[in-house]
């Protein structure tokens, strides 16, 4: 039997654990992880789109390709959220941000942080005999409730030392012994920098050919406009892509060096879509499309390509599946809404997964524009709980070389969207993705989609209810949780 998201996270039947242990979905990968070890190895860049060169980007990610040769490499994988800390939030519980109280970025004054009550991934493994660890970026609060054994070289302003990142991460994982690991890896890169490249290019760093890229190699993504100054901020991207896939490629071989690379899950992903103008910060594909690559022992089928839509709600069942553990039995927050890939990671066109959701609420703290999205093959729908305010940009984003040349270039668009469709949005949005894959075109209003529209508002709707959304009507109380 097979399940739609949509049916999974409606069924109140199955028990906590066969979800998260796998029962419910047999895997043919079981038996090969039948040894001691289980280890993990979670790898999550910053701010990088589906940019690979195996999948016809011009940018160079040797490193990534070979990784995608060993495992699977879900080409309609997509964040839940397109900002950093909630995205994170989500792949260290399983929970969506609007459940997990991550609800915009953590530092500073923004000072979002998870509810008191929220278990995440590094605990629950921790409770179960994992040894654990975090290289780079956190950017999740209350640092506590991550409780991470080790933290090794935390993220610090510039530095993009990708080659030390890998060698503390080797001699981590070398020092475990006999205990089972779950070590993430979280890049500064492709992030921007403010720096005079924007990109942490300013500099030639240790162990790490530089690559260097001409505005006229880049490919423009969809939803920006050919323009100088868009193309000179895709090579300082680019370069800051290839940086990170130079970081993975030592790290693998770390791997490989501490003689765990045939006991060890390796996920590669990406937080949130590419620091540019229409897609960061935002639900519109580019901004949560994302490379998701998994290369896990025992696979018998490797360098496919799997179509399946999954979200980043399904990192934390995926990774509790492969170590076989789960969550307190008395967690409030039980089920989580995703499932494992475990089960359908070998396959090509598996059934049961053609729809995803996703959230924002805020990104800075001044920057509040909540949205509810449902995408499925055929559409996407967005609801807009605030269409009176005009849609914010990120900061960093503001202040892009892309930005300002967008901006001062009289008739510019956001790829085929207006900048004036982009800032003030409808409270419903209805794209036929078949016809209208840039997403431009509104049908929320059209009477031959308002059966449809009535369906996809009802799907939205339960699925709200079902993870608890603090804006929707009902699941506030002053005197504590209605639901």
């Amino acid at each position: 039997m097979t399940f739609t998201r949509r049916q999974f996270l409606a069924s109140g039947v199955v028990a906590a654990g066969a979800i998260l242990t796998g029962d419910a979905f047999a895997s043919p990968l079981h038996d090969a992880r039948s040894d001691k070890r289980r280890n993990v190895l979670l790898i999550v860049a910053d701010d990088h789109g589906y940019d690979l060169s195996c999948v016809g980007t011009a940018v160079h990610t040797p490193a990534l390709d070979r990784l995608a040769s060993e495992g699977t490499l879900f080409t309609d994988a997509y964040a839940s959220v397109s900002s950093c800390s909630s995205s994170r939030a989500t792949l260290y519980t399983g929970l969506y941000s609007h459940t997990n109280g991550m609800y915009g970025l953590a530092h500073d004054v923004h000072n979002f942080s998870l509810l008191e009550d929220v278990k995440t991934l590094p605990w629950m493994l921790k409770q179960h005999g994992y040894a654990t660890a975090l290289v780079g970026k956190l950017h999740v609060k209350p640092e506590a409730q991550l409780a991470y054994d080790a933290w090794l070289l935390p993220e610090q302003a510039g530095n993009r030392d990708v080659a030390a990142m890998g060698h503390a991460a080797g001699e981590w994982m070398r020092a475990q012994g006999d205990k089972p690991f779950f070590l993430t890896m979280a890049y500064s890169d492709p992030h921007r920098a403010g720096d005079a490249s924007q990109f942490g290019n300013t500099r030639d760093w240790p162990e790490v050919p530089r690559a260097r890229y001409r505005p006229d190699e880049v490919t423009i993504p969809s939803h920006l406009p050919d323009l100088p100054g868009v193309r000179e901020d895709l090579a300082q991207y680019y370069e800051a892509v290839s940086r990170m896939d130079s970081g993975v490629g030592i790290l693998l071989r770390k791997l490989a060096a501490s003689g765990h690379a045939d006991d060890t899950l390796v996920i590669y992903l990406s937080d949130n879509g590419r620091p540019f103008p229409g897609a960061k910060d935002n639900l519109y594909r580019e901004g949560i499309h994302l490379p998701l690559i998994v290369r896990a022992p025992g696979m018998k089928h490797r360098g496919r390509r799997n179509s399946a839509m999954v979200s980043w709600i399904d990192i934390t069942p995926t990774i509790l599946d492969w170590a076989g553990v789960t969550p307190p039995s008395n967690y409030r927050h039980l089920p989580l809404p995703g499932r494992s890939l475990l089960p359908i990671l070998e396959q090509e066109k598996p059934t049961g997964w053609d729809e995803v959701f996703a959230t924002h609420s805020f990104h800075e703290i001044d920057q509040y524009y909540p949205t509810r999205s449902l995408r499925t093959r055929r559409y996407s729908y967005f609801l807009n709980l605030q269409p009176s305010l005009r849609v914010p940009i990120a900061s960093d984003v503001a202040l892009s070389p892309s930005w300002k040349a967008i901006t001062s270039t009289p008739g510019a668009r956001l790829g085929k969207r207006t900048l004036d469709a982009f800032e003030h949005r409808p409270a419903e949005e209805l794209y036929d993705l078949d016809a209208d894959a840039d997403e431009v075109v509104n049908l929320a209003g059209a009477p031959a989609h308002a059966k449809l529209l009535d369906d996809l508002r009802a799907q939205l709707a339960r699925w709200r209810t079902s993870t608890r959304d603090p804006w929707m009507a009902g699941v506030t109380n002053p005197f504590g949780p209605t639901r």
